[in-house]
């Protein structure tokens, strides 16, 4: 089982399942006696979907669809700058607060760039009079630190 929370749930049945009673079970993975009473008692009800994580509501998000839509598009099209530079989390805060009059924090940015299917992973900026002529010739330059490229000594 690759989730640890049911990896846990399923040793503490096998604990009970060898004849441990729950109270050990519990101590024995270092976890309280009445949550192993839930899990036996949901086994024995649901058998193994008892013991799996149910969904959870949780706080409903304070933007509806279209404005989510509208976030994910500005996002899309801001994310890459064309003059160097990258979208940051405070002006995602700022711009949801400026459309929409909602106040997220920097945290629940990145909990809600997940949900639209976006990841934050940031890249190296680039600076916009960047030339990659200029990175090539540069590469050329002999320096003496290349064990294949050897410098002569003058005396």
């Amino acid at each position: 089982e690759t989730n640890g929370r049911m990896r846990v749930r399923l040793m503490a049945l096998s604990h009970i399942k060898s004849g441990a009673n729950n109270t050990q079970t519990a101590r024995n993975l270092h976890i309280s006696r009445r949550i192993v009473n839930d899990w036996v008692k949901r086994f024995y009800e649901q058998g193994l979907d008892g013991l799996k994580e149910k969904p959870r509501s949780g706080r409903p998000c304070n933007l509806n669809e279209q404005q989510l839509s509208q976030l994910s598009q500005y996002i899309h099209d801001n994310s890459i700058k064309p003059k160097g530079g990258r979208l940051k989390a405070q002006t995602l805060v700022a711009y949801i607060t400026q459309e929409f009059k909602v106040d997220y924090s920097v945290d629940n940015i990145y909990r809600l760039l997940h949900q639209l299917g976006f990841s934050w992973i940031t890249s190296r900026s680039r600076h916009p009079k960047q030339s990659d002529e200029v990175q090539e010739a540069f590469k050329k330059i002999r320096n003496g630190n290349d064990p294949y490229d050897p410098v002569e000594c003058q005396p």
